[in-house]
């Protein structure tokens, strides 16, 4: 078994006066240990080594049985300095097969919870990748993207980045049409990114959902949606 405990000495044993300013550069929400990402990857590395390697014989002995430690997910989660949820980050997008899907209500609180776009966004893709193994997930997303919480909203949309031909265009419109009329700068900023990205698979489709909701989009989302293509907002 993988020793936490040792872990958890290495990070603080790593502090440095790089903490205020990496707490100011995510606007003072969470202390700092002052660990750059590239040493805590590497201080990381090891025990992933480890966990993955008894992950690979627990499931080779037994498929069906839980294998993502949730205990230490948990653990972690709830230390004060912002990179022991980086870290979280970084175990789950390594650990993603073993992900099942009723492993999202977890995934949820980490997104409800300490939340702001570092971790929300170092999260979507292994829960795009869950969601996509799991077809019947979507209806969850498309429930997140009808919430009051602006990171699920976030994640409902941004879940599919990377998709590219697998889209899956209906969820992606519902989510973008659940999170309209609001100037909330992440959920904005966040279908604009959804949209770009996808642009560069099918950028037909994104101008013609552009173009179907010009008058309820944020120019920050046509601005973003549009970066690499010229769609004048207001020309229809």
């Amino acid at each position: 078994m993988v020793n936490w405990q040792y872990l958890i000495e290495e990070m603080y044993d790593h502090a440095s006066d790089d903490a205020e300013p990496m707490a100011k550069y995510q606007r003072n929400q969470f202390p700092f240990l002052g660990i750059k990402s590239q040493t805590r990857r590497d201080i990381f590395k090891p025990y992933l080594k480890e966990t993955k390697a008894e992950a690979k014989l627990r499931f080779m002995e037994n498929p069906n049985q839980a294998i993502i430690d949730w205990a230490f997910v948990d653990e972690f989660w709830s230390f004060p300095e912002r990179e022991f949820q980086y870290i979280v980050c970084d175990y789950l997008k390594e650990m993603k097969k073993y992900l099942q899907p009723d492993d999202l209500p977890r995934l949820k609180t980490l997104i409800v919870q300490k939340s702001w776009w570092d971790s929300v966004d170092a999260l979507v893709k292994t829960i795009g990748y869950l969601v996509h193994k799991n077809p019947d997930l979507k209806s969850e997303m498309a429930a997140w993207s009808s919430s009051d919480n602006i990171w699920l909203k976030r994640t409902s949309m941004i879940h599919q980045l990377g998709m590219q031909g697998q889209t899956d265009t209906i969820l992606l419109a519902e989510t973008c049409e659940n999170c309209l009329h609001t100037d909330e700068f992440f959920i904005n900023k966040g279908m604009g990114w959804i949209l770009r990205d996808y642009a560069k698979t099918n950028q037909t489709w994104v101008e013609n959902f552009l173009k179907n909701h010009e008058s309820d989009l944020s120019n920050l989302t046509w601005r973003e949606a549009t970066k690499y293509f010229y769609l004048e907002k207001n020309q229809i």
